[in-house]
């Protein structure tokens, strides 16, 4: 199942896409609540698999952030071969176990919303990655079990302003201006997906393909980094975890975005988002 969130009038609803259209599973009395539908998921699996309707048009929807509310925001760094092969050739320390830090749940965004251009800086920056939506409450999550806690997964986009995120070692501050966290178009619930480890993602800027890669390129799998998180802390139903960027983004070459500049990622079967960037109002 594709399932998401959608703007109707002044309403969000919850949805499923089927074809081109969307349906609306507020009104077929499963809520609003992104987070408790996943909670319940196990539960509701069929019925909203069977669910028919009322639907809508997809073209008549502005779509939202799959999720809005998560509990924890979290991101890898440095977790392609070539990205960290990169980033080794120009000076860059890599780190040499998972290095976690958190993007603020208040910077999440939607698929197709604009970004923001920081009015105190000019080093803003994409990142593709794969986000992982967490679907059960799970501690010491053994590797072999990862798919077993996931809910689904979103295409994600760590927007970063380079130059905050080196003012802390945590790089919060720099991952977290509002609008810096889009995502979506759709959960794409577990069982849609053969292989989250062989996903082709992409990254174009204008038009112009900056990053090209698979996440069969990253140092440490999903299931790694899931048991790593839980190692440490217990992840909840609805929590993001984006899993780490190829090369091509712009710190390698000093090409950071501008405002206009549109950015579109692709991942797969997940499908893409796509986001301008304006100044900052």
């Amino acid at each position: 199942m594709k399932l998401g969130r959608f703007c109707i009038g002044n309403e969000i609803h919850l949805g499923k896409l089927v074809g081109e259209n969307v349906i609306d599973l507020t009104e077929a009395g499963f809520g609003t609540s992104m987070r408790e539908l996943i909670t319940r998921l196990p539960e509701i699996r069929e019925e909203l698999e069977n669910a028919t309707g009322p639907f809508h048009p997809l073209a008549s929807i502005s779509l939202e952030a799959p999720i809005n509310d998560p509990q924890k925001f979290l991101a890898l760094g440095m977790n392609y071969k070539e990205h960290a092969e990169a980033a080794a050739k120009a000076g860059i320390t890599v780190p040499k176990t998972q290095m976690w830090f958190n993007k603020q749940v208040s910077c999440i965004n939607g698929p197709y919303a604009p970004i923001d251009m920081p009015k105190v800086s000019d080093k803003l920056d994409f990142e593709a990655e794969l986000a992982v939506v967490i679907g059960k409450r799970c501690r010491h999550v053994l590797e072999e079990n990862y798919r077993d806690v996931i809910a689904g997964y979103m295409v994600g986009n760590d927007v970063s302003v380079r130059d905050w995120q080196m003012r802390s070692p945590t790089f919060t501050l720099g991952k977290s201006f509002d609008t810096h966290g889009p995502v979506g178009p759709w959960i794409v619930t577990d069982d849609e997906i053969v292989d989250p480890q062989e996903l082709p993602i992409a990254t174009l800027v204008n038009g112009e393909q900056r990053q090209n890669s698979n996440t069969n390129d990253m140092i440490y799998k999903i299931g790694e980094q899931i048991a790593y998180l839980s190692t440490v802390m217990t992840l909840e139903p609805g929590d993001i975890i984006l899993t780490g960027t190829p090369s091509g983004v712009g710190i390698e070459t000093g090409t950071y975005l501008k405002n206009g500049d549109v950015v579109r990622i692709e991942i797969g079967d997940l499908g893409y988002i796509e986001n301008s960037v304006s100044p900052e109002v």
